[in-house]
């Protein structure tokens, strides 16, 4: 596909050495005892109140778990306060048959530049549980390049150290998940170059439990050209679906 500026052959070649490995542990990942398909329950608590997760477990089953998690309110920017319920035993979990993901595609493991940005950037990101509001989140480094003659500067957000870039393109909602799809960049520090490989594209949590308030593509982010590599959809028996 000369539309794609594909990395050095060495490059694809470890791409391709590790990928059946990267799809077993999104496997593992997904249906641990607080993967994203044992999400139950999300409690946001009254403002003031702080989380127990300890009283939260109390006469729970040994396949549930408690956590607590924290974001700020979207409109006023106080923090807030939830339990989080997990079930290692729960419907999606004991339905699950698999995700059903492209070949491994060569052409999709991609070289890009990386800019850092100044300190402190935010970009507003719409979620998918927000009502079309947009919550601001660190953005520390542009990645550009181009496609088929299209010029592109992605906004990859960080995730505790890592960029994540929120992406969409033609396939979603025929192929693919329709909210888009996420990828972890890799980047060597001080360094320019970054590697996108697409067949490392992933659903997000939100397509496994709809307790997850995923973030969506930006339109910088959202590619003229079907990304046909990576993780399409998530495959459950009898008919179950995310709820």
């Amino acid at each position: 596909m000369s539309v794609i500026p594909r990395a050095t052959a060495r490059t694809v070649e470890g791409a391709q050495a590790g990928w059946s490995d990267w799809c077993a542990s999104r496997r593992a990942a997904v249906t641990a005892p607080t993967g994203d398909l044992a999400l139950v329950e999300t409690r946001w608590l009254p403002a003031g109140q702080q989380p127990s997760v300890e009283e939260a477990r109390a006469g729970l089953a040994e396949s549930r778990t408690v956590t607590a998690v924290r974001r700020t309110n979207i409109l006023t920017g106080e923090p807030e306060q939830a339990l989080r319920f997990w079930d290692g035993d729960s419907p999606a979990i004991q339905h699950f048959q698999g995700i059903d993901t492209f070949p491994f595609n060569p052409d999709w493991v991609i070289e890009a530049t990386y800019a850092p940005a100044p300190e402190g950037r935010r970009i507003a990101f719409e979620h998918i549980r927000d009502h079309g509001d947009a919550r601001h989140l660190p953005v520390p480094g542009d990645i550009s390049l181009t496609l088929d003659g299209t010029g592109y500067t992605l906004h990859a957000f960080d995730d505790d150290g890592t960029l994540l870039l929120v992406f969409g393109d033609p396939t979603n909602g025929a192929t693919t998940y329709g909210a888009g799809r996420f990828l972890f960049v890799r980047r060597t520090p001080d360094s320019e170059r970054v590697v996108l490989d697409f067949n490392r594209a992933f659903v997000p949590p939100c397509g496994f439990s709809a307790q997850y308030n995923c973030p969506l593509p930006p339109r910088q982010n959202r590619f003229h050209l079907p990304v046909e590599a990576g993780e399409k959809l998530p495959v459950f028996r009898d008919g179950y679906a995310v709820h």
